[in-house]
C-alpha cells in the first residue's frame, strides 16, 4: 500500500512537472491551447444539446418505468440521466483529447520534442513523424480507446441504477477507468516517435498502474472544469511525455 501511494504521488508530481514546463515556456502553453480551443468550440454543441434534452433521453432509455408510480419513476430516470451524463462526459473527454491531438498533431509533437530534447536528454532513435502519420495513428488509437470506453460505460451505466453504490462507488470506478484511457492517449507521441505501437504503450503504463493513475486522474478531473483543458492539456502533454520517457528508460523506481 505504501508503494502504491508513493507511486500515485509520483504520477501527480509528473503532472505538476508538466505544468511547470509549460508555464516556464509560454510559447508551449499557447501552442498547446490552440487545438484545444478549436475542439472546445466543436464539442460545446453536444454538451448543450445533452443538457437541453436529458429528460427526454432518460425517458427514452427507461420505457419500462412508464407505468411505475411517480416517485419511483422519477428516481429511476434521475439515475438514468446521471449515468448518461457520466458516460457522455467520459467518452466526450476522450473524444475531446483524441480530436485535439489529431487536429494539433504538429503542435503536440513540438511540445513532446521540446520536452524530451531540451529537458530529458533527447531521443537518438526518434522517428520523424509526419502530420499525416500522426493523424492516422491518432484516429486508429482513438477508435480503439473510445470503443473500450463505450464497452466500460455499458456495465457502469447499468450499475448506476444501484441505490447509493451507483452514485458513489460507480463514479469513482468510472473516473479511474477513463483516466487510464486518457493517460494512454496523452503518452501517445513519445511512443510513436520510437516506433512503438498501442499495445506496447498500454503494457508499459499498466506495469506502473499507480504512477499512471497519479498522473491521469487529476488530469481527468481538471479537464472536467469548463475551459480548463486549454491550460491542462498542454501541461498534461508535457507531463505525459516525461512519464513515457521515464517509464521507457526505467527511471521511475
Amino acid at each position: 500500500m505504501i508503494r502504491v501511494l508513493r507511486d500515485f504521488s509520483t504520477g501527480v508530481g509528473l503532472l505538476g512537472q508538466g505544468f511547470g514546463l509549460v508555464f516556464r515556456s509560454p510559447k508551449l502553453l499557447l501552442v498547446g491551447a490552440i487545438p484545444a480551443l478549436i475542439t472546445t468550440v466543436l464539442l460545446t454543441g453536444g454538451v448543450v444539446g445533452l443538457a437541453v434534452w436529458i429528460d427526454e433521453i432518460a425517458a427514452w432509455v427507461t420505457p419500462f418505468a412508464d407505468d411505475w408510480n411517480e416517485g419511483l419513476r422519477t428516481a429511476t430516470r434521475f439515475a438514468a440521466g446521471f449515468s448518461i451524463i457520466g458516460a457522455f462526459v467520459a467518452i466526450g473527454l476522450l473524444l475531446f483529447t483524441a480530436i485535439t491531438l489529431i487536429i494539433g498533431g504538429p503542435f503536440y509533437e513540438h511540445i513532446a520534442e521540446t520536452v524530451e530534447d531540451t529537458h530529458l536528454g533527447g531521443v537518438p532513435e526518434a522517428e520523424r513523424v509526419t502530420w499525416l502519420k500522426s493523424a492516422a495513428v491518432g484516429v486508429r488509437d482513438a477508435v480503439l480507446l473510445v470503443g473500450l470506453a463505450i464497452l466500460c460505460a455499458i456495465p457502469l451505466f447499468a450499475a448506476g441504477f444501484i441505490p447509493v453504490v451507483g452514485q458513489t462507488v460507480v463514479p469513482v470506478i468510472a473516473v479511474c477507468v477513463n483516466a487510464t484511457l486518457l493517460g494512454i492517449e496523452l503518452t501517445g507521441i513519445p511512443f510513436t516517435r520510437r516506433g512503438l505501437k498501442l499495445d506496447v504503450r498500454r503494457r508499459t503504463l499498466r506495469e506502473r498502474r499507480a504512477v499512471t493513475l497519479g498522473f491521469a486522474v487529476p488530469t481527468y478531473l481538471l479537464c472536467l472544469i469548463p475551459l480548463a483543458a486549454l491550460v491542462v492539456l498542454p501541461a498534461a502533454m508535457a507531463g505525459g511525455t516525461v512519464l513515457a520517457h521515464r517509464l521507457l528508460h526505467k527511471q521511475i523506481r
